[in-house]
Parts: C-alpha cells; structure tokens; sequence
C-alpha cells in the first residue's frame, strides 16, 4: 500500500530509493539541494539528487523494488549507470522526480564518493547516505560556475552549508580540491560571504 501523498516529503522518497539500491546490491549518495538542506539551512525543493552505482546485472532487482509507485525508463537507467550520465525517475504518488547520476570516473568523482556518510535524517534513526559538506560545497560552485556564475540558489546553498557546517569541514580538502577544480576564486568568495 502506498503511503498518503499528502504526508509524502524528499526524504521519504529519497529513503525509498535509498533502499531499492542497496537491496540491488547498489551504493548511493544523496547531494544536490536535500544534502545541503540537510548541511545548511533547510529549504524547499522538489526533487532529489542521486549519484548511484549498481551492478548492471542488478538494474531489474533495482526497478523492481522501487515498485509501481516509480516511473523508471530501463534503458535510460542502464545508459546512465554505464555512461556516467543522469536520467529521471519519477515517484508518481505526488510527481516528484528523481535524477539518478551514474558514478562518474574523474578523480574528483571517485574521491567524492568515498567520502559520503551515513546521517541521521528522522527523530526515529533512520538514515540515508549523504556527500560531504565539503563535496557538496565544491559540486555546488562547479554547477554555479558552470551555469555562468548567475543561481543565486546554488550560492545561497554554498554559503549556508559553509555558515552551517563550517566548524566541521576539512578546509585543507575544500581548499585543495577548489585549486584542482579551477573554482578557488569562487570558494574564497563564498567563504568571505559566510563569514558575514
């Protein structure tokens, strides 16, 4: 039985897919905004971000636990897996979507990847694997500057994850990674504005 669409929110429908893919026998992050909801200061969204590697012999076990309440393209989904490319399933009880990214093979890609945690995300102790603080700051600037430097969303987000999470972060990393990756303009920025 499918739960009541009103009492659905972005963490429910990311545990969901959580659970299918470690039931795939799949490994997983959550990032894009409900990580930094999470990290920074909670807002709004109607999607959810996940970065996804499962067995491609394992994509049928992976629909099939999502079950009928999830709309999933197979063929896209396997694209997506071997190609390191996103595709979009949508949970259909209240149309949300979810972008489902295959584990990428840049330097950058794998680092950030074994740098995900498991959080805490209900009073109950459930918990979903989420990136970084410091991945989700640096993926952040790379879409803001990628997007020509104008969302002030993907901003907001850096500077609250960074106001929040500060005190936490492993700044030697940030710092390294933001050289690597041609955005340390952008970090420095972001960190002045925090700091505020």
């Amino acid at each position: 039985m499918s739960p009541d669409p009103r009492t659905v929110d972005v963490i429910d429908v990311a545990m969901r897919v959580a659970n299918a893919i470690e039931l795939a026998g799949g490994t997983y992050f959550v990032g894009g905004s409900v990580a930094s909801s999470l990290q920074g200061e909670p807002r709004a969204t109607n999607d959810v971000d996940v970065v996804v590697d499962v067995p491609l012999g394992r994509i049928d076990v992976l629909v099939s636990a999502l079950g009928p309440d999830f709309e999933v393209d197979r063929d896209m989904l396997r694209d997506a897996i071997l190609n390191a490319r996103s595709c979009n399933i949508f949970y259909l009880p209240v149309l949300m979507k979810v972008d489902l990214f295959g584990l990428g093979t840049s330097p950058y890609d794998e680092t950030e990847f074994a740098r995900r945690r498991r959080v805490v995300v209900r009073d109950t102790g459930e918990s979903l694997v989420v990136k970084s603080p410091e991945d989700t700051v640096l993926r952040k600037l790379l879409w803001y500057r990628m997007g020509g430097d104008v969302s002030d969303r993907q901003w907001r987000d850096v500077c609250e994850v960074l106001r929040v999470s500060g005190e936490s972060m492993e700044f030697p990393y940030l710092e390294a990674w933001a050289s690597r990756l041609a955005i340390e303009d952008l970090l420095r920025r972001a960190r002045n504005e925090s700091d505020r």
